[in-house]
């Protein structure tokens, strides 16, 4: 069982083989993969909903794996969001929330996760899809370059969430852009994520941050420090923050995510350590050299 936190820490997925041995203890099967990873983090982002709809079995699996204190992100799935007009998707929204429902308030918020195409022109189009939304927590990722532009288009975008207290999703990719590797995996998350200035804002009790981080652990710890001050202020006001931890192929999420939680430690005395899965001891000997 995962310690209670003063906040939701996780990583973009629970699904990588290549946390076992790390994470996972090293014969864990796939289909324990949430359950364990639940015992460590008490969130997960949803992006396995963005490219394709749950069944309704998986979600009642996912149901049975996901304690009552857990949230799972859920991105509305792309074709609601990359799509011509966000209004003509209503229906497919609301019997993508009514597959989801069995998850109960452990899907809080869901994400809308605009694409780059999405300009300022479309504010009015944005501001009727919320309308039509509901109560229901809801944050949204914006990626056009005008709406980092502290302009009248940010401007207008931040009255409309703050108004309606949405929260604006903060990608954090500097970390990835320090980075002059190679390698193909940090090409490959450099060619895929945006670059764009850090917008750290709090519309509603739960700030959101994505920090896309360094292949090096250590290279990270600059980046992360503006952002340990600010959530741990979010805490001390009595928010509920958001910190989702990315590596270029997330081998190393869940030690970014751990190394984030550490730091906070430090920050706010009294944060409980994060559960450490029993691993086979020889590699857990491995693991300290």
């Amino acid at each position: 069982m995962s310690v209670a936190l003063p906040y939701f820490l996780g990583c973009p997925s629970w699904s990588e083989a290549a946390w076992r041995a790390t994470l996972y203890p090293q014969d864990t099967r796939p289909t324990e993969f949430l359950s364990r990873y639940t015992e460590v983090f008490n969130a997960v982002e949803g992006n396995t909903t963005f490219y394709a709809r749950p069944s309704e079995q998986t979600v009642a699996r996912w149901a049975l794996a996901m304690p009552a204190h857990f949230r799972f992100c859920a991105k509305l799935p792309r074709d609601i969001s990359h799509s011509d007009d966000l209004c003509q998707q209503l229906e497919e929204v609301a019997q993508f929330r009514q597959l989801l429902a069995p998850l109960g308030e452990r899907v809080a918020p869901y994400w809308l996760q605009l694409p780059a195409s999405f300009a300022p022109h479309r504010l009015a189009e944005l501001a009727a899809f919320i309308e039509q939304w509901g109560d229901w927590p809801l944050a949204i990722e914006v990626r056009h370059p005008e709406f980092f532009a502290k302009g009248d288009a940010e401007r207008m975008l931040n009255r409309l969430l703050h108004e309606r207290g949405m929260e604006r999703i903060c990608l954090d990719s500097r970390a990835l852009f320090s980075c002059d590797s190679q390698a193909p995996a940090v090409l490959h998350a450099q060619a895929k994520k945006p670059r764009l200035p850090t917008r750290p804002t709090a519309f509603s009790q739960s700030p959101q941050l994505r920090f896309i981080g360094h292949p090096e652990l250590l290279a990270n710890d600059p980046f992360m420090l503006p952002w340990l001050d600010k959530v741990a202020g979010w805490i001390e006001q009595g928010l509920r923050p958001y910190v989702f931890a990315h590596t270029s192929d997330n081998r190393l999420a869940p030690e970014l995510a751990r190394r984030f939680h550490q730091q906070l430690m430090q920050l706010l005395p009294g944060l409980p350590e994060l559960p450490v899965l029993e691993i086979e001891p020889e590699l857990e000997q491995l693991g300290l050299l």
